[in-house]
């Protein structure tokens, strides 16, 4: 284990105000005991957190509860955030050295973290697709809200990578009946991949148990209260930053006794919180990627140096991805999957 209190070099993304980032040089200490010093292989852009932050669109009264763990600064800027990283140790306890590993770490070619921040990614799971295993926590957190029972008719609003991650661990639920909705038709596509029914809104059947809402839109939502049945569970998994959204609470809600209740993921869900940590619920989440449908939301790759054009492509919506990966090993021009 190096002890050392020797500095290296690191290079990390900075959001720097609206519609503005750029890559900045910091000094990075060698690690302690207990401490591991992560080379990053791979990093994931979570698209609806991370355009929210770009877009300098954070609410005041949420900032402290929106910080990611290794987040530097404050919003709305300047501030390095992120939360999606793969890399393999390269200093540390001799038991991690060379482990591949996931961390809820900013974008950022070597980091030194505690042991204890990190998650073993499984041999049987690529690398590259480890990125993805925050976005399938976020969706093992719902799905530990919602309590789907066996014969359940589900729907899921809003085929992006929540959306599509959710219907993803339902479609091996003994269910009756699950569908993944979204307005636009080439997120058919998606739903083919996943093996899971697709349907318009306007054609999404209706008398659902459970509605898990995921489009991050007024009209998304307002749906959800059309298709779930009588005493049925909306689970709002949208975040909405500063937008404000109206929703038709008279009409029939109370008649039929509609209920939305919050999912999210800086807290085990309320069923699992006495037996799962939070580590616990990442060893899982990582464990469920050794599914190859998983690759299904790997729609791009990008070299690192290119990390701050693309977050702003994203954001302007010339660049469209489902999760588009920064890959820290490459030097040849980005690679496009359009969704």
């Amino acid at each position: 284990m190096t002890t050392s209190q020797q500095t290296a070099q690191a290079t990390s993304y900075w959001t720097t105000g609206p519609d503005q980032g750029e890559l900045r040089t910091e000094e990075l200490r060698r690690p302690g005991p207990d401490e591991a010093m992560v080379r990053t292989l791979y990093s994931g852009i979570s698209k609806g957190t991370e355009l929210v932050v770009h877009r300098a669109a954070v609410p005041p009264c949420v900032a402290e509860q929106m910080r990611a763990p290794y987040q530097e600064g404050s919003f709305p800027s300047p501030v390095k955030f992120g939360y999606l990283s793969v890399g393999v140790v390269e200093e540390g306890p001799e038991s991690w050295v060379g482990q591949a590993v996931f961390c809820l770490h900013p974008h950022q070619d070597r980091y030194v973290v505690p042991v204890s921040a990190l998650t073993r990614v499984p041999d049987a799971v690529p690398p590259r697709r480890a990125v993805l295993t925050g976005t399938v926590e976020t969706a093992v957190n719902a799905l530990w809200e919602a309590g789907p029972r066996l014969g359940d008719r589900i729907a899921v609003i809003g085929a992006g990578l929540v959306g599509g991650m959710v219907a993803t661990l339902l479609r091996t639920f003994p269910l009756a009946r699950l569908q993944l909705v979204d307005l636009d038709p080439a997120r058919k596509e998606l739903a083919d991949a996943l093996g899971v029914d697709f349907a318009h809104p306007d054609d999404a059947l209706p008398d659902c148990d459970i509605v898990f809402h995921c489009s991050a839109s007024e009209g998304g939502l307002e749906r959800s209260l059309k298709l779930v049945g009588d005493e049925g569970e909306i689970i709002e998994m949208s975040w909405y930053a500063d937008r404000k959204v109206t929703l038709p609470l008279g009409e029939d809600f109370h008649a039929r006794r509609l209920s939305i209740r919050a999912s999210q993921v800086g807290a085990v869900a309320r069923a699992r919180r006495h037996r799962r940590t939070t580590a616990d619920r990442l060893d899982l989440a990582v464990s469920l990627l050794e599914d190859p449908v998983f690759d299904a939301f790997l729609t791009g790759a990008s070299a690192f140096r290119e990390l701050p054009e693309v977050v702003q492509r994203l954001s302007d919506g010339s660049l469209d991805a489902l999760c588009h990966v920064i890959d820290y090993s490459r030097k040849y021009p980005s690679t496009e999957t359009k969704r």
